[in-house]
């Protein structure tokens, strides 16, 4: 692993991409294979009729999370550890709505696994979109796209050949009743370390709340933060997935935040890149960065998407 040192961040020591593995015994590669072949087709049966039929019906919101939750908990997903920024355990039910996501706010999340997208669709029902390095423009995408975005190539800027760009003040004033997620990072990590964010997230009207929102899995072996390998990667996510009898989410959502900067001058908007930024939009991007550090028990690394992409090229040829 000696070659992929240049991959771990100098001043915290984390490597941010390499993934994870879980060692296992002789025996339990026996049992993880049987609970596997068992799952596997029942998983992909349910997961490929809701994604791809029931998925584009105008179902009532309750159905469509009464379905998701039916595919987390074919793998095992029984046991969600959810806890609010300041909130005594035990608490939680008598915190009044403003201090989780809610219709008209955001949530900026940390981007570690196909899960992020299928657990947040099952709790919230948001509207997901990509955002992209160095640019305040977000793209919105379906569930299914979320979910395959994990293991996709990432990608450095709007590709002409798609959607429409947008920005997230729009996607608000579009739907007033509906969460937005943003994944900041605009790539995967393997959970250890929290990547630059994108300044998509200044584009958040002051008074629209933006909640960093942590996942971290157990065991962490889900995560993907090698991506753009094809069929060999989903095989290989769908066995970890599938073979361990369970599987737990620790959530945390951080005090909710609000862009008090101001994007705009005599009414043109700031460019996209960070030497267009103020103090004010740094201290934003900082926050939300230092919370979802904090609460995932990570740290904040200094790797750009370029960075990625080149260890990818390097562990795939290793």
């Amino acid at each position: 692993m000696e070659k992929f040192t240049k991959w771990r961040d100098k001043a915290t020591g984390v490597a941010p991409f390499t993934p994870i593995t879980t060692p296992s015994s002789v025996l339990f590669s026996v049992v993880h294979t049987f609970i596997f072949l068992i799952r596997l087709p029942l998983f992909l049966a349910f997961t490929t009729f809701y994604l791809l039929i029931l998925h584009p019906l105008p179902l009532p919101s309750v159905l469509r999370k009464l379905f998701l939750w039916g595919i987390l908990a074919i793998p095992g997903i029984w046991w969600v550890d959810l806890q609010i920024d300041g909130v005594k355990r035990g608490s939680l039910s008598q915190q009044p709505p403003q201090r989780t996501p809610h219709p008209g706010s955001v949530i900026a999340a940390n981007f570690t696994s196909p899960i992020d997208a299928l657990y947040l669709a099952a709790i919230f029902d948001p509207i997901f979109t990509i955002s992209y390095p160095h640019n305040r423009v977000v793209r919105r995408i379906g569930l299914l796209r979320a979910i395959l975005q994990a293991l996709s190539l990432e990608q450095f800027a709007p590709s002409p050949g798609e959607a429409k760009t947008t920005s997230i003040a729009e996607l608000l004033a579009e739907n007033p009743s509906r969460v937005i997620v943003v994944f900041p990072e605009c790539t995967t990590t393997n959970g250890k370390g929290i990547m630059p964010l994108s300044p998509s997230l200044l584009s958040v009207p002051a008074d629209n709340a933006i909640f960093p929102v942590s996942l971290r899995y157990t065991p962490p072996d889900v995560t993907t933060p090698v991506v753009g390998g094809g069929l060999k990667l989903w095989v290989s996510f769908l066995w970890k997935l599938l073979s361990r009898p369970t599987h737990c989410i620790r959530v945390r959502i951080a005090e909710r935040m609000y862009n008090t900067s101001l994007a705009v001058t005599n009414g043109v908007e700031h460019g996209g890149t960070e030497r267009d930024l103020t103090r004010k939009e740094i201290d934003l991007l900082d926050g939300v960065s230092n919370a979802l550090a904090r609460l995932g028990r990570s740290k904040r690394v200094c790797f750009s998407l370029e960075d990625k992409k080149d260890f990818v090229k390097a562990w795939t040829k290793k």
